[in-house]
């Protein structure tokens, strides 16, 4: 641990690369947010891919950029022109530099309605499109808009100018966890296994939310006053999509896994346990389990799984360890496994020992005593809740989770009220005051649990043997499932075009002239290539009323067949209405 790691893996291939093999091998068992106040006949629950629209287009559904405000003391949020310089003078008072990164600046500031310190990262224009870094900008921004957990960097407003994007992000004044490493050599193990229980929840919010952080090192983990963990540095994360593998190579070379220093495909999950292997090591060691000056040499160790564990470690720690660095991914322990480990289980803090609440959740609960601060402000209640549950950005929203995040700090309480709801009762919750909003899409924005067991209803909340996958799963034989699938395609009218002995892109339109076609040879099961009519020029072929999708068999680990739409292209509403009519099709699944 003496020297930082900062050579960075390049991007060598396209991002979303995928093989066609007979029928793909597939990790499932990584846990997602369940999706609540939906039907259970509802298409949401059988096919993950329908929320791609919710955990995508983040500004779209949500948390609105820049939303239309109500009146002017709800206007807080300046995008562009003098309106987020107004905004930026009216709302902060900068002070000092507390850094300087490749293309801005990161500086200490106070909240002036709150009083609470900030840090305001101001990124400058010019610079991140010489850099060509502005998908890694706008990539960290949408998700860190997302999350809301004790143990990942909070950001609280992005207000925008002609020159410059100004974050305003919470502020951590004791550094890195790479230098506390440095300083203080390898840690007693009650003092590692608390860092290492703090990032293995912030990771596992990560994934529940989609989303794979795929650079993880103490360099990006921060610590507060207390020494709590703030993951931090989500620039080179990926959003996981049904349906497809990431093939980018990113991060640091030390803490990489070897399937993406290999430039091979993988699900996502699985590279992040690596990396928290890695940090563990480090952590009990005070040294990097892969380390090596020769860059071809270090990629040797780490492909070879090459590395020593000290004689003073415990044993449940030398048992822990070689679990999360299995070179092979399929192989390699998943994060429910991490968290039922014995040496993860002792003296785990109550508000870690379940699972955080989804973002949806987090939203409709509102902490009356903050809000009673905030109207005190001069804002109107309706509205500030309105705000809250909608995820909006305002002066009015800033307030409210500066004021609140900072008195939970105080007491050591982060959100352990919302934590504390998954095991107690809603009645143990007196100061907190559920705001329940008509249903509308907003409420339907998290990604689904779906039994491994296949048995059609939803488990309850936080069982500890869950075991879920995405998809539709079914135990029957591949060619039986293709050919109930092709049959349902059939009935919808649904034109198709095989590029895998169980994967095909499919098109379909509302009014598609020329129904009769053949395209299922019962005897068969399959039909070649050429039996999709696949007319892109038809003029009946209206952009708003076409969708086209990818439809692909994978096989589980125990097992199982998946079943997995994605769209490709097309309104997603109507994706969801073929989808929903697809479902009854079915007849083996």
């Amino acid at each position: 641990m003496a020297k930082r790691s900062t050579a960075p893996i390049y991007d060598v291939s396209p991002r979303h690369n995928q093989t066609h093999q007979d029928v793909k091998e597939i990790a499932s068992g990584y846990n997602y947010h369940s999706l609540r106040h939906i039907s259970l006949f509802s298409p949401f629950l059988l096919f993950p891919s329908l929320l791609r629209f919710a955990s995508l287009a983040f500004d779209l559904v949500l948390l609105p950029r820049f939303p239309r405000q109500v009146d002017s003391k709800m206007d807080g949020s300046g995008k562009g022109g003098n309106s987020g310089a107004e905004t930026l003078q009216r709302n902060y008072r900068i002070g000092k530099t507390l850094g300087i990164g490749s293309f801005g600046k990161v500086k200490i500031a106070e909240h002036i309605l709150t009083g609470h310190k900030v840090a305001i990262k101001v990124l400058n224009r010019r610079k991140i499109k010489s850099m060509e870094m502005e998908e890694k900008v706008k990539r960290e921004i949408k998700i860190l808009r997302l999350f809301m957990h004790p143990h990942i960097i909070r950001l609280y407003e992005v207000i925008d100018t002609p020159t410059d994007i100004f974050v305003v992000m919470e502020y951590v004044k004791s550094g890195e966890l790479f230098d506390y490493i440095v300083e203080k050599g390898r840690l007693q193990e009650d003092e590692a296994r608390r860092f290492f229980q703090q990032i293995i929840s912030g990771v596992e919010y990560c994934h529940r939310n989609m989303v794979v952080h795929r650079d993880l090192k103490p360099e990006n983990l921060l610590l507060d006053s207390k020494c709590n963990v703030k993951i931090a540095d989500f620039g080179l994360s990926n959003v996981m999509r049904d349906g497809h593998f990431l093939k980018t190579s990113c991060g640091s070379p030390n803490y990489a896994a070897p399937e993406v220093i290999s430039g091979k495909l993988y699900a996502g999950p699985e590279v992040d346990v690596w990396s928290c292997g890695v940090i563990l090591y480090a952590l009990l060691c005070g040294t990097l389990p892969f380390d090596d000056e020769n860059i071809p040499n270090l990629f040797k160790k780490i492909k070879g799984g090459i590395y020593t564990l000290p004689s003073h470690l415990s044993g449940l720690a030398r048992d822990l360890i070689p679990r999360m660095l299995v070179v092979d991914p399929m192989k390699r322990i998943t994060i429910r496994e991490i968290r039922e480990h014995p040496w993860f289980q002792a003296r785990l803090p109550r508000y870690l020992a379940v699972p955080p609440p989804d973002t949806t959740q987090q939203a409709k609960k509102i902490d009356e005593d903050t809000l009673q601060e905030v109207v005190k402000m001069g804002y109107d209640k309706n509205q500030v809740v309105e705000s809250l549950q909608n995820r909006m950005q305002n002066e009015a929203t800033v307030a409210y989770y500066l004021l609140l995040d900072n008195r939970l700090r105080a007491t050591s309480g982060y959100l352990g009220a919302e934590y504390q709801e998954a095991m107690d009762s809603a009645s143990t919750l007196s100061r907190m005051t559920s705001y329940e909003t008509p249903t509308s899409t907003i409420t339907h924005r998290s990604s689904v649990f779906l039994e491994s067991q296949g048995s059609g209803g939803m488990r309850p909340h936080f069982p500890s043997e869950r075991k879920w996958a995405l998809g539709l799963q079914s135990r029957a034989h591949p060619r039986e499932i293709m050919t109930e699938v092709l049959k349902a395609l059939q009935e919808l009218n649904v034109y198709w075009k095989k590029i895998g002995h169980y994967n095909m892109k499919c098109r379909w339109a509302r009014h598609i002239p020329g129904q009769n076609e053949t395209m299922l040879n019962l005897n068969h099961g399959f039909v070649e290539e050429t039996g999709i009519i696949e007319n892109e020029d038809c003029s009946s072929d209206n952009l708003q009323n076409v969708v086209k999708f990818e439809i692909q068999l994978y096989k589980t680990r125990d097992e199982r067949y998946l079943l997995d739409l994605q769209r490709l292209s097309g309104p997603q509403l109507l994706f969801m209405d073929l989808c929903a009519a697809f479902l009854l099709q079915l007849r083996v699944l």
